[in-house]
């Protein structure tokens, strides 16, 4: 067994995750190498879940018996573990969205319609990176089609970093928001965040950050990042599907309009006008996602419980071992970074003249469960002049076993192939 530094006990952690033990393909045990599309959940959050269901089933806020008062309790419970998850000033700053693409949607149509000094139009820019998920360019492309903004984005380097060279004349004084993730789901690149925000600072701009790939990953501090936004999803940090983040500074929340309208966010209502709640629930229309919120509150409990810190340390030991072990296989070909340098616990790469797909599907045959495409990110395989890529992605549970088992798998498929 390899042994490496820095790894958490995953003999433990596994006996959480009741999927990681499953079979497929004539009894070939899984290999879970697909994180970055979404997470196992432990038992603990599916024991919430389940708990929450068969005991406090009820929609919140309005109701005064008992399930109502519980079920609200619930949820706003998990408002308060998600605020100290991601050290937020306060608890109100903290919205509930169904995930991280409706978060960024959010925010895009609330600067759309917003008044002065946060408004969006046809005299301002909005800036974004060649690197983002679809969910951090299309929203900003429909708003600047709405609106007549100037879409600009900052390209990427041969090595999968951005190329910010010309910073200072992509971000100018016309900016009103920049948009970019802090790590890629494609690349597994980590974003210089300080030097991108201080830019964006110096000419007064919004910053919206997407954390989709950071919040499971590492120690998340809004305080300490000074954006002005940041988005995340549930599912890919051991939480349930339908449940996403969106934080907000206060002061932003209150002087932006709501994008969603119906119930719970309103304070009056006449048939002439209506005059909203303050945030969070102006931003959250309509029943919310309350097992889901349930749920989530789970997963932050378990991975603080087991530390941030802790869980990034894991991940860098694994994925530097993942780099060590890819770079001996013939023909490889990595999309993004090929050291372990701020970089997070994704690989993508190719083999050769093997189609991703063909890669995927043989993996599968052997068990290991990896994605495969352009992975929401296609202006990233364009820059590269490639039709996608396999990708391997890694958690707290994942082992040096598992990445041994990935490259056996892919000598597997270039012998298969010949």
């Amino acid at each position: 067994m390899t042994r490496i530094p820095g790894l958490l006990d995953t003999e433990a952690i596994r006996k959480d995750f009741p999927l990681l033990d499953r079979q497929v393909h004539e009894g070939k045990k899984v290999v879970y190498l697909d994180n970055a599309a979404t997470s196992q959940k432990p038992r603990q959050v599916l024991d919430a879940l389940n708990a929450y269901y068969e005991r406090h089933n009820a929609n919140v806020h309005r109701g005064v018996h008992v399930l109502a008062e519980e079920a609200t309790e619930l949820y706003e419970g998990a408002r308060d573990k998600v605020a100290a998850f991601i050290n937020a000033p306060s608890r109100d700053e903290v919205i509930f969205t169904k995930n991280a693409s409706e978060s960024l949607n959010l925010v895009a149509n609330m600067l759309g319609w917003a008044d002065e000094p946060y408004r969006v139009d046809h005299e301002t820019e909005i800036v974004i990176t060649e690197m983002e998920h679809h969910s951090n360019i299309v929203p900003w492309q429909l708003l600047s089609q709405r609106t007549g903004a100037k879409l600009k984005w900052f390209g990427l380097t041969d090595d999968g970093r951005l190329d910010l060279s010309n910073i200072d004349e992509v971000i100018t004084d016309r900016t009103k928001v920049v948009s970019f993730t802090l790590v890629s789901n494609l690349l597994g690149t980590i974003n210089p965040v300080e030097t991108i925000i201080r830019r964006a600072q110096e000419v007064g701009a919004l910053v919206v950050i997407d954390a989709s790939q950071a919040a499971p990953h590492m120690v998340l501090d809004v305080q300490a990042l000074q954006a002005d936004f940041v988005a995340f999803t549930g599912h890919k940090m051991c939480g349930p599907t339908g449940i996403g983040v969106l934080w907000g500074r206060q002061e932003l929340l209150e002087d932006l309009p709501p994008f969603l309208g119906g119930g719970e966010m309103i304070e009056t209502v006449s048939m002439h006008s209506s005059t909203y709640a303050p945030a969070p629930h102006k931003f959250e229309a309509g029943t919310p996602p309350i097992a889901q919120a349930v749920g989530l509150g789970a997963a932050v409990d378990y991975l603080s419980a087991i530390g941030m810190d802790k869980i990034a340390a894991h991940e860098h030991a694994i994925t530097e071992y993942a780099v060590k072990r890819l770079l001996e296989v013939p023909d490889l070909r990595f999309i993004g970074p090929s050291t372990t340098e701020d970089r997070g616990a994704t690989i993508s790469f190719t083999l050769g003249d093997i189609h991703p797909h063909d890669v995927g599907q043989v993996l599968d045959e052997q068990g290991i469960a990896v994605r495969v495409g352009h992975h929401c990110a296609r202006p990233v395989c364009l820059r590269y002049g490639i039709p996608a890529t396999t990708r391997a992605s890694f958690y707290l549970y994942s082992t040096p076993a598992e990445v041994d088992a990935l490259v056996e798998g892919l000598e597997y498929v270039r012998n298969f192939f010949g």
